[in-house]
């Protein structure tokens, strides 16, 4: 976030909540707890009245899909509505769906898309995850709002299964991207999966990151994400750092081979914007890190013409661990790690990846050579694997 971004969040603090507000992603969203991107609040008892809103594990069905509209929180089809049961502006009063109700005062919701809570409009009372439990069947309530407390930041997103053809208003690109590549994709959805399955946002044609971070496209390892693939000998090193909290790839390459001008020293993409949408508008970020397909809601992205680091963050640490604040420092300011050239490598808990030579190649030799290392991160511990001229065994 640019210091713009910062006066805008703070002018946005002082809106009346009167001046409903609504989360920057369009449609049917799913809504999950800061503390866990693999739950997802939901209607334990489908489209009754009175059924208690609980916490489960993601699906995407119809029970965890809200549409925020007309300063409510739908489902069904805008049938039903989250509720404050009986109206009872109380700490601790449980949340239920009801059948909606124009004007009516236990249905009026504000989505604050800066910090992420859901409060009852005008009652200083914010959706909160009860005891900070990822139970399945914990029913959610109300507290008192209280900024900067993570039992009431609530991420909004979108199955990776069902993904929306565009997420945000004035979006150049798609979400929705199939299969295969295309080097005119104009994909807009990253996935961050492994050591040589991963990737970043880029210029979809010629032009410096700071006049084109809002239209970036996404340019993958792999040919099976419907984006745009890398060409051979893009990266002269890679470095994928996996902790409790994010993962992190770092490294060098030419990226003038993605449109990145010779002597542009870049400059930062991440999920919010000056306005609150996305640079680009629209980028979202998929993973199998920490779950399988999970969506990645804080993470944050430097490129340059020979320079690149991208981190994707999760927990209730996210936000800090993926600031946008330090949008001109580049990526040893933000990310600092190892950036060296002829050196990929890896942290991760278990040694099991294999790196695919077309996209890592920068020696005509056919021996390769490979290192194992120990190392201790976090008290968990970890194996470092690097590669010389690019293939780890099996």
């Amino acid at each position: 976030m640019s210091r713009i971004a910062l006066l805008v969040a703070l002018v946005a603090s002082f809106i009346p909540q009167s001046l409903a507000q609504t989360p920057t992603y369009k449609g049917a969203l799913t809504l999950s707890p800061i503390a866990g991107n693999s739950k997802c609040l939901s209607s334990q008892n489908g489209n009754a009245n009175g059924s208690p809103v609980v916490i489960a594990d993601c699906t995407g069905g119809a029970e965890q899909l809200f549409t925020f509209q007309n300063g409510q929180v739908t489902m069904y089809g805008g049938k039903m509505c989250l509720d404050v049961t009986d109206g009872v502006n109380a700490d601790g009063t449980k949340l239920q769906i009801w059948q909606c109700y124009a004007g009516a005062p236990n249905q009026a919701w504000y989505y604050n898309f800066w910090d992420n809570s859901l409060s009852w409009t005008n009652k200083g009372k914010c959706l909160d995850l009860t005891n900070w439990s990822l139970s399945n069947g914990n029913r959610v309530q109300i507290w008192g709002c209280s900024p900067g407390n993570p039992n009431q930041f609530w991420n909004v997103g979108y199955m990776a299964s069902n993904l929306p053809a565009q997420s945000q208003n004035g979006q150049t690109g798609t979400n929705n991207c199939g299969t295969g590549s295309s080097a005119s994709s104009k994909c807009q959805t990253l996935w961050l999966n492994s050591y040589d399955d991963f990737c970043l946002f880029g210029p979809p044609k010629t032009a410096s990151i700071g006049d084109i971070e809002r239209e970036a496209v996404a340019y993958c390892t792999k040919g099976t994400h419907g984006t745009r693939v890398f060409p051979p000998g893009t990266f002269k090193g890679v470095h994928w750092v996996k902790t409790p909290d994010y993962v992190q790839i770092t490294g060098q390459g030419d990226f003038t081979k993605i449109h990145v001008p010779k002597g542009d020293e870049g400059g930062e993409l991440d999920n919010h914007g000056a306005d609150g949408n996305g640079n680009p508008i629209g980028g979202l970020i998929y993973g199998n890190v920490f779950g399988n397909n999970q969506q990645f809601h804080e993470w944050t992205e430097f490129l340059s013409y020979k320079e690149f680091c991208i981190r994707a963050c999760v927990g209730p640490n996210a936000p800090n661990n993926c600031n946008h604040i330090y949008d001109e420092m580049g990526c040893q300011w933000n990310m600092p790690a190892n950036y060296n050239t002829g050196v990929f490598e890896s942290v991760f808990k278990k040694f099991e990846l294999r790196v695919t030579r077309d996209f890592y190649q920068r020696s005509t030799k056919d021996k390769y050579s490979t290192a194992l290392t120990k190392l201790s991160h976090s008290g968990t511990k970890m194996y470092l694997a690097s590669s010389v001229f690019g293939v780890y065994p099996t």
